[in-house]
């Protein structure tokens, strides 16, 4: 049994306009068309859309989604082709990560100095610091908000 163009985007949380979208942008080459006309996707279809919809959240580039489908598309002489792009792809993954998690470290310990009972202090101080810096500076236009 096949799916129709619906029932895969409501599996995956998107539109049929953009899975229509990523069709004219020959992401989906490997979909068959039923007797009406109509999209139908089977379960490997569903598998390769998959990686589709995960190259795209992870940030990878249309064309760079369209260059690894068409080479998927060629067959096995594009495997190194593929695999280059892949790990070209998780190097830019792991880059993000990696500074999502400096971003995470940096507001916890935020969200850690608000949950202290001494935040008030704590702020007041560093309002403090930073007074003295600009005043060090000459710099005197400056004013927290009140």
């Amino acid at each position: 049994m096949g799916y129709t163009i619906t029932e895969v985007a409501k599996q995956f949380n998107l539109s049929p306009h953009t899975i229509r979208f990523y069709d004219k942008e020959g992401l989906l080459p490997f979909v068959s068309r039923n007797k009406s006309g109509n999209r139908e996707f089977t379960e490997s279809d569903l598998s390769l859309f998959k990686l589709i919809c995960c190259l795209k959240n992870t940030g990878m580039t249309i064309k760079n989604i369209k260059k690894y489908i068409e080479s998927v598309m060629e067959g096995t002489g594009t495997v190194e082709q593929r695999r280059t792009l892949l790990k070209t792809h998780r190097e830019v993954i792991v880059k993000q990560m990696e500074e999502f998690q400096a971003s995470l470290t940096l507001i916890d310990s935020k969200i850690e100095k608000y949950d202290s009972p001494d935040a008030v202090i704590l702020i007041n101080d560093e309002l403090r610091q930073v007074s003295e810096e600009k005043s060090q500076y000459g710099l005197t236009d400056w004013a927290p908000l009140s």
